[in-house]
């Protein structure tokens, strides 16, 4: 088993808000096992950080690419992100929906 760990910051763009992309993101996360938030963002996109396994990382960047299916995805751009950032998370939980900002 493979001990690699990655944590990716992404902003996704489109038509991502008040088509429940943020609890569509929630739930592939906590079933991938993944750690990290989401947050829809003032300008219509939405963000989040995800961290666990580099493939399986990965692969929860690549459903983001698709979204559920009232969405429409735009653009996904993701990047290396930080422990600092997957901090912003709640205490006590390995997922996250935060505020908006």
């Amino acid at each position: 088993m493979s001990t690699d760990r990655t944590i990716v910051h992404v902003m996704i763009q489109g038509r991502v808000q008040g088509v429940g992309y943020r609890a569509w993101v929630e739930d592939q996360a906590t079933l991938n096992g993944l750690e990290g938030w989401v947050r829809n963002r003032q300008d219509g996109s939405v963000e989040a950080v995800f961290a666990g396994p580099a493939q399986d990382v990965a692969d929860m960047v690549a459903l983001c690419r698709k979204g559920p299916p009232a969405s429409r995805v735009h653009q996904v751009i993701d990047e290396p992100a930080t422990a600092d950032q997957l901090g912003l998370r709640r205490a006590g939980e390995e997922f996250s929906v935060l505020s908006t900002v």
